[in-house]
């Protein structure tokens, strides 16, 4: 069997063909993609902002299926605690043995503003998976109560492009944090234009690639 080709190699993500053909078209975004954003929003875009936090689709998802007292595992060696701003993508995946799911939503949580923020373009279909999300994480978090809110976002006009939706809220979120200091008057109502974010993404990639 002849082995995938990688296309690009950005510090902990590999992007093979196969993952960037899904920016081609009107395909569901996998892990991988969403991944490769997230490491690029930390480590080109953010790479001077200490306060953000971006935890991969793959980290999440274990988050999910471990008990609340196993989270540390994951989240501590990543230094959540001294972030203000941490951004998960979630997706309604609840299996523990295989990758997959069929979409895809973004939760903040906003540290100095002690509450999770979901932005779901698909009319609240990942609330229910966020919340369970935001409970599972309440404990490890704060001592206290941590409020939870289902933000106001644009909604995809079809049933793949969750995934490019996230990408563009959490940089469209984390932008407005790093300026104000919070979050919750974030208006986040713009108009995403999914070909345009995709033709994006796939510009940074070859960029990326390029250099290397």
């Amino acid at each position: 069997m002849a082995k995938a080709t990688v296309v690009l190699s950005f510090h902990e993500i590999l992007l093979h063909q196969s993952d960037i053909d899904l920016l081609d078209g009107p395909y569901w975004l996998n892990d991988t993609i969403i991944s490769f954003y997230f490491e690029y929003l930390e480590r080109a875009l953010f790479s001077t902002a200490s306060e953000f936090l971006f935890v991969s689709p793959e980290v999440t998802q274990c988050i999910k299926m471990v008990q609340t007292e196993d989270i540390k595992i994951f989240l501590d060696p990543l230094h959540i605690n001294e972030k203000k701003f941490v951004f998960f993508a979630l997706n309604d995946n609840n299996s523990p043995d295989r990758a997959g799911g069929s979409h895809w939503s973004l939760l903040v949580y906003s540290r100095p503003e002690c509450c999770f923020f979901h932005l779901d373009s698909s009319s609240g279909s990942n609330h229910n998976v966020a919340w369970e999300f935001a409970s599972h994480l309440i404990t490890y978090l704060s001592n206290g109560s941590i409020n939870f809110v289902d933000k106001e976002c644009v909604q995809q006009s079809n049933g793949y492009d969750c995934g490019v939706h996230v990408i563009s809220n959490t940089e469209s979120l984390a932008e407005y944090a790093h300026k104000h200091g919070q979050i919750r008057s974030c208006e986040v109502l713009v108009k995403v234009s999914p070909i345009v974010k995709r033709r994006h993404i796939l510009s940074v990639i070859k960029s990326l690639a390029n250099t290397k």
